[in-house]
């Protein structure tokens, strides 16, 4: 599968989802009761104990709470129970729906080889990689509502609203970032040259457009690492949306009598100054206004920064270096990862409290810069400047 392109995402839960949520929960917490899932599955793991002292041993496994745990269930048991095929144990128990769900979750969010995970779980390893895999199809196929564009005005306005909050740009709609996903190639792949990045790292792009409270709202997920933030940007749908004004073209705020300005995101200086796409200053030299808005635009480009940072650290399989990857599937599992992310928190799962929150996604990569500029974009930003200098008129 190609370049996974334009998935977009809704801001907030619907009724609908929050309603599957707690019946999910309370549906599956009747049969836990029942047949003691947990209980019994927790018996037979092994070697997954984790110092923290404020989660109970679920939390400290699956770094979530159950209640996000069965909502998850609840999304991809008609996909994974309608195959035929039964999993088994080592001992020759039949692995059921939670049991596969926590298989699967585990050997995402822990990053572990699959011979370890299935040590852990009393598992032959190809068990767990073909019901990992069972997992992603299931979830890329019913959890897409849970990462849309926003689709009404109130949604974008309460997105406005909170991205005012962070440091008082108006009418800012999102930020775009991007990481690397590094990976370890086998020096007998032909084509192991066209992933290899600036630097000097066999990487796949991830590209995504994130809201204030860190979900993602679209994101772009196959591109080779050595392609620049700016193409990678330039070559997406959201890029193309925007073009033809189906996207970011909104409600116009009015700053002063006779000035507006339109729907925008931000990126760093990786990207090109665009209507619709607002970059810092790069001048050696700025005015005191300039040096503001920068302060204020890093200030705001973080929440990215965050988004992919805590992207990476729950689930670390896409952490650190892959070890010789399928490229054709892994844009799929990062996606059923980015997925995960955003089901996590419009769910407002507690356990995600205890997780350290760092802006350190790409450690080990210098900022890239974009010097491609348009003068719609100089004028936006200059105004935006203005503005928050308290010199527009």
């Amino acid at each position: 599968m190609g370049p996974i392109r334009g998935y977009k995402k809704r801001r907030k839960t619907d009724k609908r989802t929050e309603e599957n949520a707690s019946a999910s929960a309370s549906g599956s917490a009747e049969k836990e009761r029942s047949v003691d899932w947990w209980d019994e599955f927790s018996k037979s793991i092994n070697g997954l104990q984790s110092p923290s002292k404020s989660l109970d041993r679920f939390e400290q496994v699956f770094r979530i709470t159950r209640k996000t745990f069965n909502y998850i269930c609840s999304l991809v048991k008609e996909d994974m129970t309608a195959k035929s095929r039964d999993f088994t144990f080592l001992n020759g128990k039949v692995l059921s729906l939670h049991d596969q769900v926590a298989v699967a979750l585990r050997r995402l969010s822990s990053g572990d080889s699959l011979v370890t995970v299935a040590d852990s779980f009393g598992l032959n390893h190809s068990t767990v990689s073909q019901v990992t895999w069972r997992f992603v199809e299931a979830l890329e196929e019913k959890g897409l509502q849970h990462l849309k564009w926003p689709s009404t005005e109130s949604e974008m306005t309460q997105i406005k609203s909170k991205f005012e909050k962070i440091q008082g740009l108006p009418n800012c709609c999102g930020v775009v970032e991007t990481t690397h996903i590094m990976m370890l190639l086998s020096s007998s792949d032909p084509l192991s040259n066209v992933w290899l990045d600036h630097e000097k790292n066999h990487s796949m792009v991830l590209h995504a457009v994130v809201d204030p409270e860190m979900r993602f709202l679209d994101i772009v997920a196959g591109w080779p690492g050595k392609m620049q933030d700016s193409t990678v940007f330039q070559s997406s749908n959201f890029h193309k949306l925007c073009e033809r004004g189906e996207r970011l073209n909104g409600k116009k705020l009015e700053l002063s009598e006779g000035s507006e300005i339109r729907e925008y995101i931000i990126g760093d200086a990786g990207f090109p100054l665009l209507p619709y796409l607002i970059v810092p200053y790069k001048a050696k030299e700025l005015s005191e206004a300039e040096a503001e808005f920068n302060k204020r635009h890093s200030a705001t480009q973080m929440v990215a920064n965050r988004a992919l940072a805590r992207l990476k650290e729950m689930w670390r399989i896409i952490h650190g270096v892959m070890w010789r990857p399928d490229k054709h599937r892994l844009p799929r599992i990062i996606l059923v990862c980015c997925l995960l992310h955003n089901i996590i928190i419009d769910l407002e799962d507690e356990a995600q409290s205890d997780i350290p929150l760092s802006d350190k996604h790409d450690p080990d990569y210098q900022q890239q810069i974009c010097e491609s500029v348009d003068v719609k974009g100089v004028y936006l930003r200059d105004k935006l400047s203005s503005y928050l200098s308290g010199k527009l008129p």
